[in-house]
């Protein structure tokens, strides 16, 4: 048995064959962790969905942004733009089936092994959040998810305020606040508040900003964490922190990271095929 971190797909299924033929994955022995952005800007996001939806309980899979937009533009909440590349799941036979499973995966995920724990998010995690907060808080998202709220929620998610995080919230701004966290942060301050216009490397922060996994006294600092999201920030060479995105879409790599079975980092090992450019960034 083996379990593997995979980072940003975005609708890239072939580089996903390639990758799961190197590693030799099979549904029935191993398990994969799917850290969000299954969809969009790649050709196949249809069937990049039905490939996770087919290996069941073997693909834990989280929302990412993209996967977001997807079920906002289905919910009237969102249009479609130039980049985007989800007609392919708009006009499949098996569409509803394939949103259905989507409105059920997870936004963020938690294993333990022993004393050692690994946090997985799509994007980010909030400097005062502890792990139990953040599954708590994503819980309460997934909730509404797959509940009757879900269409207002999509036309209420969008937005970049409030944009730092106070246990006072209430409705759909606490929700917001949560989205943003998990499936868009890059940088924030000391205090957790966001900023989400800089897409730059983590080396690129706006004046009295951080990497928000740099933040000083960061609750989560203590456990590993795992996240995709940021393409130009690449694999981080750090024992506690797992950056998956390594931009297969624009012409870098799909990495998986197969996991030590007792989350001990030395025993770690990462894997990576090269892809082709789907899109162009800037373009």
């Amino acid at each position: 048995m083996a379990l593997y971190l995979i980072g940003d797909i975005q609708g890239c299924d072939g580089a996903l064959q390639r990758l799961l033929d190197t590693i030799a994955f099979s549904p029935s022995r191993d398990t994969l962790y799917v850290l969000g952005d299954l969809v969009n800007r790649g050709p196949q996001s249809d069937a990049v969905l039905r490939r996770l939806m087919g290996y069941g309980d073997a693909a834990q899979c989280l929302l990412g942004n993209h996967d977001l937009h997807l079920l906002a533009v289905v919910q009237g909440a969102r249009r479609l733009n130039r980049r985007d590349t989800l007609r392919c799941v708009l006009d499949a036979p098996d569409c509803s089936c394939l949103l259905h499973w989507l409105r059920q995966q997870r936004l963020a995920l938690r294993l333990v092994a022993g004393p050692r724990e690994l946090l997985m998010v799509h994007a980010g995690v909030l400097p005062a959040w502890s792990a139990a907060d953040t599954l708590a808080l994503a819980g309460e998202v997934e909730a509404v998810l797959q509940g009757a709220q879900m269409v207002k929620f999509f036309h209420a998610m969008y937005g970049n305020a409030p944009n730092q995080w106070t246990n006072d919230l209430a409705g759909f701004e606490r929700l917001r606040v949560i989205v943003n966290a998990l499936t868009r942060l890059r940088f924030c301050t000391a205090q957790g508040e966001m900023e989400f216009d800089s897409k730059e490397g983590a080396g690129a922060a706006p004046t009295g900003y951080l990497p928000w996994f740099d933040v000083p006294g960061r609750a989560t600092a203590s456990i590993s964490v795992a996240f995709g999201h940021w393409s130009t920030l690449g694999w981080l060479n750090r024992a506690n922190l797992y950056s998956m995105d390594t931009g297969c879409v624009w012409g870098g790599t799909l990495s998986a990271l197969k996991l030590d079975t007792q989350l001990d980092p030395a025993g770690h090992a990462l894997i990576q095929v090269q892809c082709p450019a789907e899109q162009q960034p800037g373009l």
